[in-house]
């Protein structure tokens, strides 16, 4: 919407200083004329009393190739005056409109977006509630559920971020414009300071969430395979990681946009080559993620034999369970469509993937929140002890 709008309103100065150009160089006319004038949408010449001025549709319109054929209109009367209605001047630009129809393609974005709307606000209540379930109980307090309690928090926020983006992106783009001065304001970068910082933080929690997953993936191989992030202080390293690896891609690609994109809220990409900074990441994190998993699988596999074989279970492979559930629906749809960029994709494939993607961003956290808090069994061993602890004695009758 703000490019159009931005191209639009400089195609609209470029069309009226060549009209104020012309009226200004262009010779008197004779006899009772309907003088020459910009009306803030077309260009009138002068016109004969008792005629009908027709001009070209004017060429800033953003369906200007639509209606390219067609006439804006104007009635000069018999007195020289321009017929009026109302108090304003009449004029007729039904050849020049929009057709106003939704199209099938409009609604498929409008249904996409309560899509994930649902999504992220469904995952949001489920992942609060297992994060205070998470801190609620020092029986919990461990490196893996400290890992799980930050890998929620940074679903919360990437749920948060991109509702409240959305709504900045809303209300920056759909105020009224009663005059020029409020079309100045919207394309002002004053007035894009909000969403254009809603559009960082949302960036940044992106990656953190991605990040936070690979060190979920990191945690499992150092415990079912190798030492990984061993250090005195446990939870340092994937701090840095989850929090901070992050800041080392959204940086660079702020300071981008600051000095080859700064236009609007900084929600289009003109160059796709400098969305690969937020791009690459994501990819990478999620190329690593499955090729640890296909190695933890391969681990998980032999020790299944074994367990078998002595008749009990290895309690390493509960801790992986719930990770391994996840493989189809973290990082995967980034993979796949790794060749089908935003760039690239058209028609039914581009709604595939926008379809499948949004579906799965919005609902994982959801997913992970039941997976790793409700129906964990940790977690549903020590809130049947608070049960029991607070359940109320029964009487009996003698």
């Amino acid at each position: 919407i703000g490019k159009v709008l931005e191209e639009t309103y400089l195609r609209w100065m470029q069309y009226k200083d060549n009209c104020m150009k012309t009226i200004s160089q262009e010779p008197p006319g004779e006899g009772l004329l309907c003088n020459r004038t910009f009306d803030r949408y077309a260009c009138w010449p002068d016109t004969p009393a008792g005629s009908t001025s027709n001009v070209s549709c004017p060429y800033y319109l953003p369906w200007f190739h639509k209606v390219s054929q067609g006439v804006v209109r104007r009635v000069c009367q018999t007195d020289g005056r321009w017929l009026q209605e109302g108090g304003h001047v009449w004029r007729d630009i039904s050849q020049c409109e929009e057709e106003q129809e939704v199209t099938s393609q409009e609604e498929l974005m409008v249904s996409f977006r309560m899509l994930y709307t649902v999504g992220y606000s469904l995952s949001l209540s489920t992942l609060t509630m297992a994060l205070l379930i998470l801190l609620s109980f020092r029986k919990l307090y461990c490196t893996r559920n400290y890992i799980h309690a930050n890998l929620f928090l940074s679903f919360i926020l990437r749920a948060v971020s991109v509702i409240v983006k959305d709504t900045l992106l809303e209300h920056h783009w759909g105020r009224q414009i009663m005059q020029q001065a409020d079309l100045h304001h919207m394309l002002s970068h004053q007035a894009a300071i909000g969403c254009r910082i809603a559009q960082v933080v949302m960036q940044y929690c992106v990656l953190a969430n991605h990040f936070w997953f690979f060190g979920e993936a990191v945690y499992l191989h150092s415990v079912l395979i190798g030492s990984v992030f061993i250090n005195h202080n446990k939870h340092l390293p994937y701090i840095c990681l989850g929090w901070g690896t992050p800041l080392l891609f959204v940086l660079p690609w702020v300071l981008v946009k600051l000095l080859k994109e700064n236009k609007e809220c900084w929600a289009l990409n003109q160059n796709m080559n400098y969305w690969w900074i937020i791009r690459l990441p994501i990819l990478l994190a999620s190329v690593i993620n499955l090729l640890i998993f296909m190695k933890i699988l391969k681990v998980i596999l032999s020790k299944l034999r074994a367990s078998n074989q002595n008749g009990y279970p290895d309690y390493k492979l509960r801790l992986a369970k719930a990770t391994l559930t996840l493989i189809p629906l973290f990082g995967v749809h980034e993979v796949i469509f790794v060749f089908a960029t935003d760039e690239q994709t058209t028609g039914l494939l581009r709604h595939v993937k926008v379809f499948f993607t949004l579906f799965l961003n919005s609902f994982q956290g959801f997913l992970v929140s039941v997976l790793y808090c409700y129906t964990n069994k940790e977690v549903k061993g020590v809130n049947l002890v608070v049960w029991k602890k607070n359940r109320p004695p029964v009487e009996l009758n003698a």
